[in-house]
């Protein structure tokens, strides 16, 4: 923790224990009007989208797909619904890029390029993809302005938005995520950079505890220019638990350990991610084409860059 609250908040003691330990949290950063709307916006599309899940369009098979299969069986804990969804995804989104296949094996390919469940943990936890296009109160977390100078500290004032989500960590998950560190790290080889290329942003819309699957770090790992061993039972020496009220947020560095706790609570452990990345880095996610028009009318010029708008290659000539 570095600040209880605004009335605590220093940019430059954030930036340093940033800095240093590869994370920081800042408490009670959304007042309760912010956090009641987007409790209850992100509340309902869990549901929503739980009982009705996005069912993609199809495209050719390719001689590569059971390799990916069996790549995603090995790497996410899926139902065979969700996979066979996975699957769906990744043959429509080529057949839409002119049937291209990725000219290597899964487990080399950018996750840029790669769909993620959106039901994982044998469907127990969840994952909200596309969310400036569901959730209106999100868009606001993406220019609040103390985090925003923060991140700016980092990846110069020239950065974007490479990813919003929300996940929801089910109940009685009790082995967590897979120790980590964030695209395009994981592609690159070892050392890895010695400045971060992305951060994330994790507003806390409950209670993140011990027990409820809060976001667990190494601290200083950021420091080793190493990649973790992908594993879900590896202890970490340096592990500390982000805890911290509902409407507070934490930080860390894209090259810091970092997973998701094990939930051994009765109840889902809710968050909205918002990821940025450095300007010359491909954004995780595309919004120039899902958020309605009318939403982006009224955005500020500064939102929609951060969006994607003006900030992406261009036909020349």
């Amino acid at each position: 923790m570095i600040a209880e609250s605004l009335k605590t908040w220093n940019l430059q003691l954030a930036t340093e224990h940033l800095n240093e330990k590869g994370y920081v949290v800042v408490e009670n950063l959304l007042d309760k009007n912010q956090l009641a709307t987007l409790q209850n916006e992100v509340n309902d599309l869990f549901i929503q989208e739980r009982k009705s899940p996005f069912e993609p369009e199809d495209g050719p098979s390719h001689p590569n797909d059971a390799e990916t299969e069996t790549f995603i069986l090995e790497n996410y804990s899926v139902s065979k619904n969700e996979l066979n969804r996975i699957m769906r995804r990744i043959r429509h989104t080529r057949a839409l890029n002119k049937n291209t296949p990725w000219p290597v094996p899964p487990s080399q390919v950018m996750k840029l390029f790669f769909h993620l469940p959106l039901l994982f943990d044998d469907d127990q936890s969840q994952r909200i993809m596309n969310l400036p296009a569901k959730s209106t109160s999100a868009l606001d977390l993406i220019e609040e302005p103390h985090m925003l100078d923060l991140v700016k500290s980092f990846l110069g004032r020239d950065c974007v938005l490479s990813d919003i989500g929300a996940t929801s960590i089910g109940p009685h998950t009790e082995e967590g995520g897979a120790w980590h560190v964030d695209v395009p790290l994981g592609q690159l080889d070892e050392p890895l950079p010695d400045f971060p290329l992305t951060v994330q942003n994790a507003w806390m819309l409950d209670d993140f505890t011990e027990e409820n699957g809060a976001t667990r770090v190494v601290e200083g790992s950021h420091k080793s220019r190493k990649k973790p061993v992908w594993s879900l039972q590896q202890e970490e020496k340096n592990e500390v638990i982000l805890t911290g009220p509902a409407g507070s947020v934490a930080m860390w560095l894209s090259n810091t350990w970092h997973r998701s706790g094990p939930n051994n609570t009765d109840y889902p452990r809710n968050a909205v991610l918002c990821y940025y990345s450095r300007s010359w880095v491909k954004p995780f996610s595309d919004y120039r084409e899902s958020i309605p028009e009318e939403t982006v009318r009224n955005l500020s010029p500064h939102l929609r860059y951060l969006l994607g708008f003006s900030a992406n290659g261009i036909v020349r000539g």
